[in-house]
């Protein structure tokens, strides 16, 4: 068993070693967060769920609301 220096070099070395871990994993997974929601562009006007381009938010309109008339901006589609 390690004792004296070597115990706090080995802890110093294994807390530095989680916190960049941790900085790695946690940093990555908010910009892809980011970057997903700066993606979604359109909402549905009824449900309100998020589009990214206004092909989708038609097909989107067209199976899930087909009772309702298609919007003005999606009619130009």
């Amino acid at each position: 068993m390690a004792r004296g220096q070597q115990k706090i070099q080995s802890q110093q070395k294994a807390a530095e070693k989680q916190a960049k871990m941790k900085k790695q994993a946690g940093h990555s997974a908010n910009d892809q967060k980011k970057a997903a929601m700066a993606a979604l562009k359109s909402t549905c006007a009824i449900c309100k769920a998020l589009m990214p381009d206004p092909k989708t938010y038609k097909q989107h309109f067209e199976n899930k609301h087909p009772k309702n008339e298609l919007p003005a901006e999606l009619k130009e589609v």
